[in-house]
């Protein structure tokens, strides 16, 4: 946590206008009622209103997509398993995009909504597709790809004919992953779900250890293996619904940081998941503030970067685990 609170005050400081460390933690203080501040009210603005809810959202989304990676993970049983892979993302960003696109909602509530509505049938379509595959991890997989790619042509059908040109420049940035619109009431309400989300996910730990030899065998443990299942499925579609909803679809976060957490903690969820969290909100900090970086004045997609990063850095770890096995 030390790491986390450090990486968001030194990502502050980043950016055109020059602000210090010192005067960042000046600004917080003020604003928490811990004291006064110096600062011109015009940095203070930057500090608060602009970086703050930024620098938080990136976080908040990056332990989000983090935890619900490992769960699924464990859940199929499949070290390729995430929400995106699932299809999860893309039903959730066809969900929001009917939102924002055709108007049948309004405000963050609605769009979360919409998300999470696309998120439920996507999965629901991919469980399904998958039982009268036969069932099985990998049918699963292959399930979800098949939907991820039926989701994204609908995104891509009804932005084509349905929105303007300036919308469609704003939707497809959106979809490609970008926190450069984040506010306090996105932070609120991403942060609000996903802390729902941990606890639920944290409290079945042990059952997520069961799982891992097995359906069977966790049931023989005493593990009452539908109803956890199901419910730990509709946290993380939940969760990747609301994050989907505030900053698009962030592809590699959640297949890449619950591998690295294992190689640092171990596979025991209790020590994983908090790991994983941790790890994903650095992570997404440092990788927002880099596409904000890297082409300036211009702003790279938080989700083209993530995937700049990401597969180099499961290639490593592919190739790693190869080594010791």
């Amino acid at each position: 946590m030390p790491v986390l609170a450090l990486s968001i005050a030194v990502v502050l400081t980043l950016g055109p206008a020059d602000i210090s460390v010192g005067e960042v933690t000046e600004v917080v203080r003020a604003r928490l009622g811990l004291g006064t501040t110096g600062v011109s009210r015009i940095a203070q603005g930057i500090v608060w209103e602009l970086r703050m809810p930024r620098a938080l959202l990136a976080a908040i989304c990056g332990a989000g997509l983090g935890v619900c990676g490992a769960v699924l993970q464990s859940l199929l049983r499949n070290p390729l398993a995430d929400p995106y892979l699932l299809g999860i993302s893309s039903g959730a960003s066809t969900g929001a995009v009917v939102v924002a696109v055709l108007g049948a909602g309004a405000g963050a509530i609605g769009l979360a909504a919409g998300a999470f509505a696309g998120a439920l049938v996507a999965f629901v379509l991919v469980m399904a597709l998958s039982a009268l595959a036969g069932g099985g991890t990998s049918r699963v997989i292959l399930a979800g790809v098949a939907g991820s790619q039926l989701f994204s042509a609908l995104t891509s059908y009804i932005v084509m004919t349905s929105a303007d040109a300036q919308q469609t420049q704003g939707v497809l940035f959106w979809l490609l992953g970008s926190l450069s619109g984040a506010r306090w009431d996105d932070v609120a309400l991403a942060g609000a779900v996903c802390v729902l989300g941990l606890l639920l996910c944290q409290s079945q730990a042990g059952a997520l250890d069961a799982f891992a030899f097995g359906h069977d065998s966790a049931a023989s443990l005493g593990v009452a293996v539908q109803r956890v299942r199901g419910l730990l499925l509709a946290g993380t579609a939940l969760v990747t619904a609301t994050l989907v909803a505030t900053s698009g679809a962030i592809g590699f976060v959640g297949l890449v940081l619950p591998q690295a957490a294992r190689f640092l903690v171990g596979t025991r969820h209790r020590a994983l998941l908090p790991a994983t969290a941790v790890l994903g909100a650095v992570l997404l900090v440092w990788v927002d503030a880099l596409a904000g970086a890297v082409a300036a004045p211009q702003e790279v997609p938080v989700g083209v970067v993530t995937a700049l990063v990401g597969v180099p850095a499961f290639a490593f770890l592919l190739v790693r685990k190869r080594g010791m096995s």
